[in-house]
């Protein structure tokens, strides 16, 4: 698909918001500023036959596993066709299709693919989003391939959950495999005794946590070993809930968002112990790990490790009353240094409901910054990250893979289905309905400080 200087250059909302078309202006020598590689110009497909890898983007450098998904060749037909084009055909397949398909569109999803989406949301809004269409004989995740398995968890065995680019998977969710987790938990049981055993307060010694961000598998693992699923909206509740049935909790996979959630909640960062799978007691001793309260699985996110204290310094002084967000998945010193920490859905409400002339500094994926940007002119809003940097597996989503799925099912055809095994399923619902029931206190979204 190639796109002149001149379609990029419009000032209209759709495109202030197009990380895409930001990227390609750089590139160009048409716009200052810098992007993390020059290949997020190209087009997803000529990735698809390459080295199995992320892609550009945050999460080139992480080390993807063998045998990870690969997406076939996507027809040419799509990766030749104009961007007018392709949305036409996404908009007459959709009109074809009418409810026998529901899109669903991830927050870090490129503007060109949201434009489509009948919803929008983080990972487990999506999810649930999907239920009120139990008529869809279709669910097109745009996101990545935990959230369409998790989608596959909570709809019904007719429908058939789509991901439209079979690499959109997820560095983090990689980072802790079961195999490893299982590995970890022998290792423990060598520490703690019977993981089953309870003590006078009826605790047994550790309750697995896993973040959504993970894939079904572990989500099994969890549901099999009495713990539960959390979100960055209620991890808080979620560490009360485990507490008061274990004596500690293994977080996992992402250790900054179990770091920031229960040093908020009190526990001394001494027992939060990191837990490294490639060492022997992932890197601790046993009398470490007995004093545990929180041990903390050796996994992150590339899009919020990039954002630095330093970030937020100069945008203090580059913008005084600037109003710092960030979220939780990014390291201790950033959520210590920012304003305020929240998930995505906090991130949008916040803006939403400060008055107008705010500006804010954002510390998440670019996707969803710049089209707040976009969408609330009233404010400044900035990514804290001034390179142009986003998921590298979100962004192998494209309208041409979109285009496709949706003529393949108006020609009657499932590509890309995303299923979970049935002995992985049932234990993984069961950690998903604990979390369900765990719920936070109702709270209206509340402004940043003094915004």
């Amino acid at each position: 698909m190639t796109i002149s200087i001149d379609d990029l250059q419009t000032d209209d909302t759709r495109a202030a918001a197009s990380v895409d078309r930001t990227i390609r202006l750089i590139e160009a020598g048409a716009a200052t500023g810098a992007s993390c590689s020059p290949e997020l110009a190209k087009g997803p497909w000529e990735f698809d036959a390459g080295p199995v890898s992320y892609g550009p983007g945050s999460s080139m450098g992480d080390v993807i596993p063998t045998g990870s998904p690969r997406q076939g060749a996507l027809p040419e037909s799509y990766r030749t066709a104009s961007a007018d084009e392709l949305h036409a055909r996404i908009r007459a397949a959709k009109a074809t299709l009418g409810d026998r398909a529901v899109v669903l569109g991830h927050f870090y999803q490129r503007d060109e693919v949201i434009e489509h989406a009948d919803f929008v949301g983080d990972s487990f809004q999506l999810a649930n989003a999907a239920l009120t269409r139990p008529d869809a004989e279709a669910i097109v995740f745009c996101g990545v391939h935990f959230m369409a398995e998790t989608a596959d968890l909570l709809s019904t065995p007719e429908q058939a959950v789509i991901l439209p680019n079979l690499a959109a998977g997820c560095s983090m969710a990689d980072m802790a495999d079961e195999s490893s987790v299982e590995e970890c938990w022998e290792q423990l049981e060598e520490v703690y005794g019977d993981l089953t055993a309870t003590d006078a307060s009826g605790r047994v010694p550790v309750i697995p946590v896993t973040y959504m961000n993970s894939s079904a598998a572990l989500k099994g693992f969890v549901g099999r070993h009495g713990g539960i699923v959390c979100t960055s909206s209620n991890a808080k509740t979620v560490l009360e809930w485990a507490f008061e049935r274990g004596q500690r909790v293994l977080f996992f996979p992402d250790q900054h968002l179990g770091r920031n959630t229960a040093k908020a909640m009190g526990v001394p960062l001494e027992q939060m112990p990191m837990w490294n799978p490639r060492k022997a007691l992932g890197g601790n001793t046993a009398g470490e790990l007995g004093e545990a309260r929180v041990i903390l699985w050796h996994g992150f996110c590339s899009v919020h490790r990039r954002f630095t204290v330093d970030q937020i310094a100069q945008a203090r002084v580059d913008h005084p009353g600037v109003q710092v967000i960030v979220h939780p998945e990014c390291p201790m010193p950033v959520v210590d240094a920012a304003d305020a920490a929240g998930s995505t859905d906090f991130i949008v409400k916040a803006i939403q409901a400060a008055p107008a002339g705010s500006t804010f500094a954002i510390g998440t994926e670019i996707n969803l910054v710049q089209r707040l940007a976009a969408e609330y002119p009233q404010h400044t809003i900035f990514c804290l990250d001034p390179v142009v940097c986003p998921c590298s597996t979100m962004y192998r989503i494209h309208p041409g893979y979109l285009a496709w799925v949706l003529e393949e099912l108006v020609a009657g055809r499932v590509v890309n289905r995303i299923t979970v095994a049935d002995d992985v399923a049932e234990p993984a619902r069961v950690a998903l309905e604990r979390m369900l029931a765990a719920k936070p206190p109702a709270a209206a979204p509340q402004p940043v400080a003094g915004a």
